[in-house]
């Protein structure tokens, strides 16, 4: 257990530099590996979402996958206020995925180096619904959702 801890806060520690080093100017990701999956702006908070594979996670970490992690992708979600354009790195956030056969995951998103975000098990093709709840500093209950497809 502690191990996959270790290896988790090892991807969502080094998985923020690659998002910020994949992003242009405009926002859009230049990098197939690590694209926004979804952005949406809810009641002045930019909400950028991206999903990363743990293999390309692992890989750009110059590791090798642990053995028995199920979780299949890392999704991550970075707040920014839209009018000043600060990171919102203080609050809470839990996403709930809907899987194809409409079974659900639902876990809280660990707050690490300016983003959100857990590890879930996307193995199989189809489209999954990913809802997101966030609580920031301001005490505002925000919500996001959006449609991701593994082909």
């Amino acid at each position: 257990m502690k191990k996959l801890i270790v290896v988790t806060a090892a991807i969502l520690a080094i998985s923020s530099p690659l998002v910020a080093f994949a992003m242009d100017h405009s926002g859009h990701a230049m990098d197939h590996k690590m694209m926004a999956a979804h952005e949406e702006v809810i009641d002045g908070v930019k909400a950028t979402f991206n999903v990363q594979t743990m293999a390309d996670a692992m890989e750009a970490m110059d590791m090798e996958m642990p053995k028995g992690v199920k979780e299949t992708h890392h999704i991550s979600v970075s707040f920014k206020d839209v009018k000043s354009g600060k990171a919102l790195t203080e609050g809470a956030a839990t996403i709930k995925v809907q899987n194809p056969d409409k079974s659900t995951q639902v876990k809280e998103l660990m707050g690490m180096q300016g983003h959100f975000g857990a590890d879930f098990e996307l193995s199989k093709k189809g489209k999954y619904g990913v809802m997101c709840k966030f609580q920031l500093k301001d005490g505002k209950t925000r919500q996001a959702k959006f449609w991701y497809t593994v082909k």
